[in-house]
């Protein structure tokens, strides 16, 4: 799985092959495909290994916060703006990995559960900090703060704009939530983390 990483981070998924990642890996392609015989497999024992890491720095970085301190521990930490925890530096694998969920059910169904997770979490926290906000306000604004966030490192991984646009986006979130603590009731609330029909 590292070697399969290193592979993506440095070159993408258009090199991705059982060569490189034997390569990358100090071991050979025949032990590679004897624990991986579908590339599938790898790359969806790869979305688990980072989403492990997030799950880690997190859980570390959470300790005892409290309040408001959570939030934006959240928020700050999936914008890369702390020193510690720090966010993985994965962003071309994800890029990859996305790409491939074109294209391969199973890894689209792998992110896919990991970004609802990682939704219902946000909610969670958002609901905590703002009780004022009705619970189904909390699941569309962590809609929103997942798809932005997402959005945010895909420009940066994809397209080379700058890193440093994401305290725009972080206050934009800052924004999204006042808006939602100042008129709780007014957004339409439906079903945010629902699959498509």
């Amino acid at each position: 799985m590292d070697g399969a990483f290193d592979v993506l981070m440095a070159e993408g998924l258009e090199h991705l092959s059982y060569n490189k990642v034997a390569e990358a890996a100090g071991t050979t392609r025949q032990l590679v495909r004897y624990y991986f015989p579908d590339p599938d497999d790898l790359m969806i024992a790869l979305c688990d290994q980072i989403a492990r890491a997030y799950r880690e720095a997190l859980i570390d970085g959470m300790g005892d916060r409290q309040g408001e301190d959570r939030i934006a521990l959240f928020l700050d930490f999936y914008f890369d703006l702390l020193d510690a925890p720090r966010k993985p530096r994965d962003d071309q694998v994800y890029d990859a990995l996305f790409s491939l969920a074109a294209r391969s059910d199973r890894v689209k169904t792998n992110l896919r559960q990991q970004y609802t997770l990682l939704g219902h979490v946000i909610s969670h926290e958002l609901r905590q900090q703002f009780s004022q906000i009705p619970l189904p306000a909390c699941e569309q604004l962590s809609f929103v703060f997942v798809s932005l966030m997402y959005g945010h490192w895909k420009m940066v991984a994809s397209l080379g704009l700058s890193e440093d646009h994401k305290h725009i986006t972080r206050q934009a979130i800052d924004r999204l939530i006042e808006s939602y603590c100042a008129t709780p009731d007014a957004a339409d609330c439906s079903n945010t983390w629902k699959e498509a029909d």
